[in-house]
C-alpha cells in the first residue's frame, strides 16, 4: 500500500511540477460503483504526450488538439479506438461500452494530462469486475497503470503493467 501511495504522490508531483518530460510512465484509473445510483464511473488520467504518441506517433503533436477550440473531429473516435484495444472493463462478465462523458486537460507542457471520464448504468448488483489496463504498454516497456476501485464503501488498489494487464475482482 505504501508503494501505491508513493507512486500516486510521484505522479501528482510530475503532473503539477515544472514542465519537463515526465520520467515516470504512469496512467491513473479510478473506477467507482454506487449500488444506490446503479452507476459505474470510470476516470482515466493519461499524459497527453503519451496519448499523442499512441495515436499519431508524435508526442508533441497538436493535430488532435484535445479539449481545445480547434479539436479534431476525429479526436474522440481515435482515442476510443486506441482505448478499446488496450483498456476494458467487464461488469458481471459483460463488456462495458465506453462512451466519453467528459474530458479535460490539466497541467502544463510535457506534464499536461488528459482526463477522460465514462459512465455506465449497471442496474444489476455488481458481482464481478474485470479490468484490463494495458494503455501505453505497447509503447513503453516500463509503463505502469495504477487502478483504484471503489465499490460502495470498499476500496482496492492495483498496479497493472505489460506482464499483468488484467485483474478480476469478485464482490
Amino acid at each position: 500500500m505504501i508503494v501505491f501511495r508513493l507512486l500516486v504522490l510521484l505522479f501528482t508531483l510530475w503532473m503539477t511540477g515544472p514542465a519537463k518530460a515526465h520520467p515516470l510512465k504512469l496512467s491513473l484509473c479510478e473506477i467507482e460503483y454506487s449500488s444506490k445510483k446503479q452507476l459505474l464511473t470510470i476516470n482515466l488520467k493519461l499524459f497527453l504526450t503519451d496519448v499523442n504518441e499512441a495515436i499519431v506517433f508524435d508526442p508533441n503533436s497538436k493535430k488532435l488538439a484535445f479539449c481545445q477550440p480547434n479539436e479534431s473531429k476525429k479526436a474522440n473516435a481515435l482515442l476510443l479506438n486506441y482505448l478499446n484495444q488496450f483498456f476494458h472493463i467487464k461488469a458481471n462478465s459483460k463488456l462495458v461500452n465506453l462512451k466519453i462523458k467528459d474530458k479535460n486537460l490539466k497541467g502544463e507542457g510535457d506534464n499536461t494530462s488528459l482526463w477522460v471520464s465514462f459512465e455506465y448504468i449497471q442496474p444489476s448488483p455488481l458481482k464481478s469486475l474485470e479490468i484490463k489496463n494495458a494503455v501505453f504498454t505497447d509503447l513503453f516497456f516500463d509503463q505502469n497503470n495504477i487502478v483504484y476501485v471503489h465499490v460502495d464503501k470498499k476500496s482496492k488498489s492495483l498496479m497493472l503493467d505489460k506482464k499483468r494487464s488484467i485483474h478480476q475482482l469478485k464482490f
